[in-house]
């Protein structure tokens, strides 16, 4: 007869868009006892009452004062913090995850965070796991698995988009995350693989388009969704990259404002246009496809991993398709890394979790 299941203690800092409903899910587990930790508790304190959740614990903590979370955490027993706060603030996390010993996730798809991340994590007896998210994060998993079925891989694409269902504005799309990140994502140098080696590549250029159940897509080149991807498969694969899947005329636009109006280098300026003139929306849909062509038995073939993701109910709310997908990634690889924290030491990349492990866990129910 199996024991009862241990009861973790974590912490959760960011009590936004994905870090509400990362809290959320852990507690409904029943397995799981939360902290929610956020500048305000005005968002955590209202989602504990209205969903009822007994087990979230709301607490003023600001990263921009470390000893005050350093002096909290030390006063209670964590076993891993969970940030899903903006990327730049994710060193300071990860430096105090390290000084406490715990195990430490993080949402960032900034590529020199990450490398900051793996620095900190050297020698460390604690999982340190950054880009555990949609792209980076589970794109790389699902990628990752496609190429294990090849004896050679000649071409790996993946491709992510969030998107509004019914799209309302010249845009064509809606903030449905961190226009931090999304600023970040469109405006950074990104990386793939050519010619078998990592290079380089200009974020809003590879623009090309793609058909995902009849209905037409553009793609381009965006900064952080290949994560770790690159540096592994360096020498093994001729060619890899990573492109961000909107609707057409997205990228035309984007581009004038980012690099014709020159706002990449007035983000601020750019993030108050975004967010005074986008909405945001709860009805969106997640498409994730992911292509792999190579040789198998002497022959080339070709796979495909192809995904829509719509917003789901949990606890009687309903939340975002991008919300789903982002939480429950990063949920169902701290839940397999607590199950068996003996297995997990240093720098782990999300192309170390099997894609059927975190399938059958039981907060990557929504990517079945």
């Amino acid at each position: 007869m199996k024991g009862r299941p241990t009861m973790h203690r974590v912490l959760v800092l960011g009590a936004g868009k994905i870090g509400s409903l990362v809290a959320c899910l852990l507690a409904e587990s029943g397995d799981y006892e939360v902290c929610l930790g956020d500048i305000s508790l005005d968002a955590s304190k209202r989602l504990v009452e209205d969903l009822g959740l007994s087990r979230v614990t709301p607490q003023l903590l600001d990263v921009r004062h470390p000893d005050t979370i350093s002096a909290y955490v030390k006063a209670h027993r964590f076993d891993a913090v969970l940030s899903s706060l903006p990327y730049f603030c994710n060193p300071v996390v990860a430096g105090l995850a390290r000084e406490h010993r715990l195990h430490y996730f993080d949402l960032t798809e900034d590529v020199e965070v990450t490398n900051q991340v793996k620095v900190l994590s050297a020698d460390s007896p604690q999982a340190f796991v950054p880009q555990c998210g949609l792209a980076p994060g589970f794109i790389s998993i699902a990628a990752h698995d496609l190429i294990t079925h090849f004896d050679t891989v000649d071409t790996v694409k993946m491709r992510v988009g969030a998107l509004p269902v019914h799209p309302s504005n010249a845009l064509k799309y809606s903030l449905t995350w961190s226009t931090d990140g999304l600023i970040n994502e469109y405006g950074n140098i990104c990386y793939g693989i050519e010619g078998g080696e990592k290079v380089p590549l200009l974020p809003l250029e590879g623009y090309e388009t793609i058909e995902v159940d009849g209905l037409l897509y553009e793609a381009f080149n965006t900064s952080g969704g290949l994560g770790t991807l690159a540096d592994t498969y360096a020498g093994k694969v001729r060619t890899m990259n990573y492109k961000t899947l909107r609707y057409p005329g997205h990228c035309e636009k984007i581009h004038l404002l980012m690099n014709d109006l020159k706002l990449n280098e007035d983000r601020e300026t750019l993030k108050r246009i975004l967010e005074r003139a986008v909405p945001q929306t709860l009805q969106d849909v997640v498409l994730i496809y992911t292509s792999v062509m190579g040789m198998r038995g002497g022959a080339l073939f070709e796979e495909n991993y192809v995904k829509k993701i719509y917003p789901q109910c949990v606890k009687g709310k309903l939340w975002s398709a991008i919300q789903m997908t982002t939480a429950s990634s990063l949920c169902a690889v701290a839940d397999l890394v607590l199950a068996t924290p003996q297995l997990y030491r240093g720098f782990i990349t999300q192309e170390s979790f099997p894609l059927q492990d975190v399938l059958t866990n039981r907060f990557g129910a929504c990517y079945k």
